[in-house]
């Protein structure tokens, strides 16, 4: 009998398209905390005024993260969208001045972000034939 992991990948998406999902309302919505979050950051990058430009353009690249990485034939792509995301993320709250708990509650967004991140790198390593066989179809240069 072979025991195939791959069905780990579900759980996962699952998981990761409900924190992209849960948290589209505020930035779609343009909740205090989450406008301050990116106020926070597009004034660390010298980019005044453009906090709701960023805010909902990182909430649609979530939406479309949380979509992709549902639908099977598209979950290597959600599952590369999101670990992108995440890592930017993870990027942004470790090296700008929004620390790893700008919200004093533990530090709740910066875990979801290392778990979403993980959930994430399981998925494509898990996937990883049909992501090599879709980067060698687009003649991406790959070691051998």
């Amino acid at each position: 009998m072979t025991v195939r992991l791959d069905i780990l990948c579900w759980p996962l998406a699952g998981f990761a398209a409900f924190i992209f999902l849960r948290y589209l309302e505020f930035k779609f919505g343009a909740h205090p905390g989450s406008v301050f979050l990116f106020t926070v950051l597009t004034d660390w990058l010298f980019l005044d005024g453009w906090e709701r430009a960023m805010r909902v353009s990182v909430g649609t690249a979530e939406l479309a993260a949380g979509i992709l990485i549902l639908i099977r034939p598209t979950q290597v792509f959600g599952a590369a969208l999101a670990a992108g995301i995440m890592s930017g993320a993870i990027f942004f709250h470790v090296v700008s001045p929004l620390g790893i708990d700008p919200y004093h509650d533990g530090g709740k967004l910066f875990t979801e972000a290392c778990l979403v991140l993980t959930s994430a790198l399981v998925i494509l390593w898990f996937r990883r034939r049909e992501g090599l066989a879709f980067a060698r179809r687009l003649g991406l240069p790959l070691p051998t």
